[in-house]
């Protein structure tokens, strides 16, 4: 106090010693006396220096005897180390390596239909029936031919073994027989053909060609079959996520038009990048218990491609930035009670996850971070934390 005194008394002398006869200062610079005007301008420095030391001086006092001064309310939490995945969200289809439609093998008239839309077949399973034109009765006449070639083979093997007839003999039965049985086989294969087969287990889920109609090879489809037990989702990956995304790492499955939610692993990641989209193909499988699933139905997946099991994290909207960019954000120190003093801190930041973010440097476990108010306070200024979270 008694500095205070002192020096509003300097200034009180500083202005009397300029008295009633003192210029102006439009008078002195009017004088164009350059000694004068520095004289002048050093006076009002000296002046300008005393004044600023009051101010501070009574400021402090002030600030020290008002009971009502403004302290910035505000709220906190303590930032602690905990899991955190990271994932990545891509569009997929659903898929299935058991869909197929059939084509016949032999061309000729769609005689039989065995199944139904709808029906469950098993593997091998009779599914149609093409007319084979007149195949069966040459296989007939052809077995016929076969057997007798095998009973004159038979007849001259043991005379052969007896030493009774020539060895050309024995060898021409021998050859007639084994084209014969040949050509039998080769029949036998060409009606197999007729005979249209399931290739696996699964369902008819469509029967295209009608009983009755003309079929050709590689051309009519005849009918679709799907089994909807083994199901997998295909997307495509951006190329930058390659050293992430491997085989194994844990996937969500969101079926939006099931409302379901499958949790996976990725069973098989491509080894090409397609040029065209920079991305390669990964495969996640899904169980069907139910059924419901069904190829190309559109689903949602997000796959954990981070972890890191002592993050810390904070919600994005307290983060501000500099005018050189960086990050900063608030947190409490100089703590006694519920008062303290707000401190800026430079973090740099990781990956985000909905409304929090990775802080990888400026803070460290156990740090009470400053949440609402962080947007209205200054650098030092004294807080008072009405809540912490």
């Amino acid at each position: 106090m008694k500095r205070i005194i002192i020096l509003i008394s300097t200034s009180v002398l500083l202005v009397a010693c300029g008295g009633n006869n003192e210029k102006s200062v439009e008078e002195i610079i009017a004088s164009e006396n350059l000694e004068e005007i520095r004289t002048e301008r050093a006076e009002i420095v000296k002046k300008q220096t005393v004044y600023a030391e009051q101010i501070e001086l009574l400021d402090a006092k002030i600030s020290e005897l008002d009971t009502n001064k403004k302290i910035a309310l505000i709220t906190s939490f303590t930032v602690k180390e905990e899991v955190f995945n990271h994932f990545i969200e891509l569009q997929g289809n659903v898929s299935t390596k058991s869909l197929l439609v059939i084509y016949p093998e032999y061309p000729g008239i769609l005689t039989n239909v065995y199944v139904k839309e709808g029906q469950q077949v098993s593997k091998g399973q009779k599914l149609a029936k093409i007319d084979d034109g007149g195949l069966t009765p040459q296989l007939a006449q052809m077995q016929i031919q076969a057997d007798l070639a095998k009973t004159t083979y038979e007849r001259q093997e043991r005379l052969w073994k007896q030493k009774i007839g020539s060895e050309m003999q024995y060898l021409q039965a021998k050859t007639n027989y084994e084209a014969q049985n040949k050509m039998v086989n080769q029949m036998q294969e060409q009606i197999e053909k007729t005979i249209v087969k399931a290739p696996f287990s699964g369902t008819i889920d469509e029967v295209i060609t009608e009983q009755g109609n003309m079929v050709s090879p590689g051309m009519t489809q005849l009918m679709r079959i799907v089994n909807l037990d083994n199901m997998h989702i295909e997307t495509n990956v951006p190329e930058r996520h390659i050293t992430s995304i491997t085989k194994d790492k844990k996937v969500e499955v969101d079926l939006p038009v099931l409302g379901e939610i499958i949790h996976s692993k990725i069973s098989q990641v491509g080894n090409y990048i397609n040029p065209a989209n920079r991305t390669f193909k990964i495969e996640v499988p899904v169980p069907n218990g139910n059924k419901m699933i069904k190829p190309n139905l559109t689903a949602k997946i997000k796959i954990n491609d981070y972890t890191n099991d002592k993050a810390l994290l904070i919600p994005q909207s307290i983060i501000s930035e500099n005018a050189i960019g960086g990050q900063y954000i608030y947190v409490v120190t100089d703590k006694v009670n519920s008062l303290g003093i707000a401190q800026k801190t430079i973090i740099e930041t990781g990956k985000t996850e909905g409304d929090f973010i990775e802080v990888l440097k400026g803070i460290e476990d156990g740090a009470e971070i400053i949440l609402e108010g962080a947007r209205s306070i200054k650098n030092g200024q004294e807080v008072k934390v009405i809540t912490q979270k």
